[in-house]
């Protein structure tokens, strides 16, 4: 089994851990001498970065790797708020990055997303409108890298918009096809649930969910963004 690099400074017992649990094989280095005599035959399945303690490290381990005859990919950092603005400029260096302190379950679907990107991994059946990814196997859904928590019918409404975005569905449409036929709710069931995913996706993302007037709700624009909607199926 291929093996994931890690640079991890003190939480490197910590991350390797984690991702044992996850099911992934761990090589763990300190500096970027280490990457070539440790590297598998095989070679690395992608790269782990702490860049918390030492960004200066972190970046130049990120150069080296990219700057071998086969680089390694994908590269995930991990960063707090006070290091954004550092990384402006570099994203050559990563493929996507994480705050810290690190959440598992952000970080098993990241890293699955990214490797099934990078042709190294199979990735369960997702939904992926711009900052908003449907994992359909999990029934977790991220906005802006934030695990939301919803209900199941939360869930199950949002998935449904969000994998027709552009089209407009009335009320009772939306109770049919995501409540069922033998639901005896009215009309305002939809309703709050709208209001609560809208209070869930956050004041900068609660207008993915427009009210189409005197008709009923569109997830989306009519025009789709350039990062999605994409729904990958596992093969």
């Amino acid at each position: 089994m291929e093996s994931l690099l890690l640079l991890g400074g003190s939480e490197s017992d910590k991350l390797s851990n984690i991702l044992r649990d996850l099911g992934y094989q761990v090589i763990v280095i300190t500096k970027p001498a280490q990457i070539g005599p440790l590297e598998p035959d095989d070679g690395y399945l992608g790269a782990l970065i702490y860049a918390s303690e030492n960004l200066e490290l972190a970046l130049t381990v990120a150069r080296s790797i990219r700057k071998r005859e086969t680089p390694v990919e994908p590269v995930i950092f991990i960063v707090n708020a006070s290091q954004l603005s550092e990384l402006s400029l570099r994203d050559d260096l990563f493929d996507d990055f994480i705050m810290g302190p690190v959440d598992t379950t952000e970080l098993d679907v990241r890293l699955k997303h990214l490797l099934w990107r990078s042709g190294r991994g199979l990735m369960p059946e997702i939904i992926e409108y711009g900052p908003l990814i449907l994992n359909l196997e999990t029934y977790q859904a991220t906005i802006s890298s934030r695990i939301m928590d919803l209900t199941y019918m939360e869930y199950e409404l949002l998935k449904f918009l969000a994998s027709r975005p552009g089209k407009v569905f009335s009320r009772e449409t939306l109770l049919s096809r995501v409540w069922g036929y033998e639901y005896y709710g009215g009309a305002r069931t939809v309703d709050v649930h709208i209001r609560r995913l809208r209070a869930k996706l956050g004041e900068q993302q609660e207008s993915l969910i427009q009210t189409v007037r005197s008709v009923g709700y569109r997830f989306g624009s009519t025009r789709r963004p350039q990062s999605g909607p994409t729904v990958t199926t596992k093969k």
